[in-house]
């Protein structure tokens, strides 16, 4: 009897062996990652090429490649400037069950908003999320499936740095998209200051590229200098509003980096790819880590620098101070 009782408990210890049973009551060392074969699918749905756009998706991208490797595949997809096309690209995100949404521009993520209340969506480049949702006393958390990064520049400081730059100003005129909830918030907050400071600030809305010339040209007739805000239509039309404004002589004081770089003289910017980054690595947290978006606050820029157009301030005559940073003509 002992015998084979032995013979039961060898027949046992074998198989045990072969099932994997360990003597550990922790996690295996050598065992992988519960995810580690998870792949992930990321729709990128971003309203137009421009530099400033460009520069975000690209940051996300390499943000979340260096997180998470092989294991992200992206779907990206430019609505060239049409709002019609960001729902239509997003509504296919939705249908490929995607595992997140990227959002670059208000519009794509209004889009997006309306698409779906499940799938995750990160906005970025988007200078307002409370204006763009059309949420009443936004808080700094959406609290549902949004989350992500903004643009938005300290406009107090942009309204100021006009002020300094050209003291001798009396009249500013705003330029600026009227199809754009977000460049509407801004012209409507830098006009209130610069009127605090005495100036006569007047706002030219044009509805889309087709009558931006018209209304620059009005802008730059009646007004000393222009002010044009972080707006898409803007910085993908750069070119015309620089033919009509340096020829008159008027300087154009913008609200990011690349519209300056094509049209303006100084700006108070923040780096687009950092911000694209910086909503890649909270795209890592919701996939890789499980983290909440509910929960996840609204991201902003750390810095902001002072900058301006080397070759247009020459052209003008423009003096800017040593503190200033000239932006780096395009490869």
């Amino acid at each position: 009897m002992k015998k084979i009782f032995c013979l039961i408990l060898a027949a046992a210890l074998v198989l045990c062996a072969f099932a994997g049973c360990s003597g550990k009551t922790g996690t295996d060392e050598t065992a992988a990652p519960a995810n580690a074969d998870k792949t992930y699918t990321v729709g990128i749905c971003q309203l137009v090429q421009h530099v400033a756009l460009d520069a975000a998706t690209q940051g996300f991208k390499d943000a979340l490649t260096e997180a998470l490797g092989d294991a992200v595949i992206f779907d990206e997809q430019n609505a060239s400037g049409d709002s019609n096309t960001c729902s239509t690209i997003v509504t296919s995100f939705v249908s490929k069950n995607v595992d997140l949404i990227l959002a670059n521009a208000t519009p794509a993520l209004q889009a997006a908003a309306a698409a779906t209340t499940a799938i995750p969506i990160l906005g970025t480049s988007i200078t307002e999320y409370g204006v763009a949702l059309g949420i009443d006393n936004f808080n700094g958390t959406v609290g549902s499936n949004i989350s992500g990064t903004s643009d938005l520049a300290p406009l107090d400081e942009q309204a100021k740095m006009l002020t300094e730059i050209f003291p001798e100003a009396k009249n500013v005129g705003l330029l600026y998209c009227s199809a754009e909830a977000n460049s509407q918030y801004q012209v409507d907050t830098v006009k209130a200051e610069l009127e605090k400071a005495g100036l006569t600030a007047t706002l030219y809305a044009f509805s889309d590229s087709n009558d931006l010339s018209a209304v620059c040209t009005a802008a730059a007739n009646d007004n000393d200098v222009l002010y044009v805000p972080t707006d898409n239509t803007v910085a993908s039309n750069a070119g015309i509003i620089d033919g009509i404004c340096r020829p008159a002589g008027v300087p154009v004081v913008a609200g990011e980096e690349g519209i300056c770089a094509g049209c303006g003289t100084v700006t108070l910017s923040i780096n687009y790819y950092d911000l694209g980054y910086a909503t890649g690595k909270m795209a890592a947290r919701i996939l890789a880590d499980g983290e909440d978006i509910s929960a996840m606050p609204i991201e902003y820029a750390p810095q902001f620098t002072k900058e301006y157009n080397a070759e247009i301030c020459a052209e003008l005559n423009i003096t800017v101070p040593e503190d200033y940073v000239a932006i780096e003509a395009a490869a």
